[in-house]
């Protein structure tokens, strides 16, 4: 009997001639120097590569997305336990602010005459507006909890004992910026609510000692909460503070990676 993959004049068919083609081209660029070049030893687009410990630690630090994790994870990491990966679900709110904040930031003015009616604009005639302003709003609730929870959770565990002292500190900077977050969004509506409690707020920041004039004239832009104030925490709300949080949570993620994982026993 006749074999299918040939013709009976004995020469393969022309699917068969078009890939055995397309083989050899793709073997030819993976052994060519640019493609040796461009991907590193270990890769999973690079020939020749085997499955062996030292390939998949280079697969990890040769990879964009692979290198954010560590090499080897240990067994109680993966569990699921009743901290419920406090961090991981305040890096989720996170993302989960920034997405709906820039949302928001397309139908919000940050002006004292336009706030307000901004914000009622956005719950009743921008499709989905009341959701998202809401979805915002309790993602920054759960985020101040879940990144309070967390750090209580390092405190009474230990965990903030060497080598971890360090990322202990960055932990609570990063609580501080949460708050921080969450206070200057609250003006951020220009009602009742939020004009009084930034009044309470920049009072008490007022007695510090030494600076405190200084501090509560730059954090309203006067002597009196007006249009500047609302500016100058608008800014602080969606550029500085995030722009500083996303540096403190990049440190500490490198150190959860150096410290030897997430929690657990060293």
């Amino acid at each position: 009997m006749a074999n299918t993959l040939e013709n009976p004049n004995g020469k393969p068919k022309l699917p068969d001639r078009l890939a055995n083609a397309q083989q050899a081209a793709a073997d030819w660029m993976q052994d060519s120097q640019f493609w040796t070049s461009v991907f590193r030893p270990g890769s999973i687009f690079r020939k020749g590569y085997t499955d062996s410990p030292r390939n998949r630690s280079y697969v990890v630090m040769n990879s964009v997305l692979y290198h954010l994790h560590p090499v080897k994870v240990k067994r109680h990491a993966v569990k699921v336990s009743y901290t419920l990966c406090l961090g991981g679900l305040s890096f989720f709110l996170f993302i989960l602010l920034t997405i709906t904040g820039i949302f928001l930031m397309f139908f919000y003015r940050p002006t004292d005459t336009a706030a307000w009616a901004d914000i009622e604009s956005l719950h009743t005639q921008v499709a989905f507006g009341l959701l998202v302003r809401n979805m915002h709003r309790w993602a920054a609730h759960l985020m101040v909890l879940s990144v309070f929870l967390h750090m209580a959770r390092v405190f009474y565990h230990g965990a903030y004992k060497a080598p971890r002292e360090f990322n202990w500190v960055v932990g609570v900077m990063l609580l501080q910026l949460t708050l921080l977050l969450s206070f200057t969004g609250y003006l951020l509506p220009w009602d009742q609510l939020s004009l009084w409690a930034v009044t309470v707020g920049t009072n008490m920041m007022g007695f510090t000692p030494v600076f405190g004039d200084q501090v509560r004239f730059v954090l309203l832009g006067g002597k009196q909460i007006g249009a500047e104030t609302l500016l100058r925490w608008y800014v602080l709300h969606v550029l500085m503070l995030p722009f500083v949080i996303v540096i403190f949570m990049a440190i500490h993620f490198w150190r959860v990676r150096k410290d030897g994982g997430i929690s657990g026993p060293l």
